[in-house]
């Protein structure tokens, strides 16, 4: 996907995103807030020098990380459909091979050096996100998944993980099985739809995400501030 039609895929989904909550009365009751989850051991130890939003190159590397190329896209809302503006984002996922960036992951030594493995976005006034990621991958003992944390005003309002709708493992992993609401359970599974005009097999995939108005932590400062 080049340049220009890559702004034009990104055009649409805002557009066809931001219509919906227009329309008067759609929120007359709250939406089912995304469930948390656990944040697992493997957040970065020690942040990459790259943290932008896209996990696919590294600074000015020429060499791209080995994946399936996906634009994951949504909004940061709160319960009651209000985009949530100056929200960071980040994402954090292993890499084609299972490595996390963690320094203690056992499959450090497999690692794809290209990829980025974490990354973070500022939403706008829309509640807006757009990462360029991988798609993911199973590793021994889970179902692909990203995780995922929103924080606002240096807090962690909420920590869960992304599936892939349809993937045969998610019925055999413990976490995502411990979410029993079907409908909460149906917010963090979202299809991983091929881009008809790309031409090297891209993806795409939306995840919304439902916050409420309290930090995660009783103490209120959770944002990870780690070398």
């Amino acid at each position: 996907m080049d340049r220009h039609t890559r702004r034009r895929f990104l055009q649409t989904l805002g557009a066809g995103s931001m219509a919906w909550y227009l329309i008067p009365g759609v929120f007359a009751q709250e939406l089912v807030r995304t469930p948390r989850q656990t944040e697992g051991p493997f957040y970065p130890d020690h942040l990459p020098l790259d943290t932008d939003n896209d996990l696919l190159v590294l600074n000015d590397s020429i060499t791209p990380a080995v994946g399936a190329i996906t634009h994951l896209t949504g909004r940061i809302l709160g319960p009651s459909g209000q985009p949530v503006r100056n929200a960071i984002i980040e994402i954090w996922q292993v890499d084609h091979n299972g490595a996390y960036i963690h320094s203690k992951d056992t499959n450090r030594p497999k690692r794809d050096t290209n990829f980025q493995g974490f990354g973070r976005f500022l939403t706008g006034s829309t509640g807006e996100y757009y990462f360029r990621t991988i798609k993911p991958v199973p590793y021994p003992g889970r179902t692909p998944h990203i995780h995922v944390a929103v924080l606002q005003s240096g807090k962690r309002m909420l920590t869960s993980q992304l599936y892939i709708k349809g993937e045969p493992q998610n019925e055999r992993d413990s976490i995502y099985k411990s979410i029993k609401d079907p409908r909460a359970l149906a917010s963090i599974t979202v299809p991983f739809t091929p881009i008809r005009e790309s031409k090297i097999g891209e993806l795409a995939a939306k995840f919304d995400i439902v916050i409420g108005q309290t930090p995660e932590d009783p103490s209120g400062d959770s944002f990870r501030r780690r070398s």
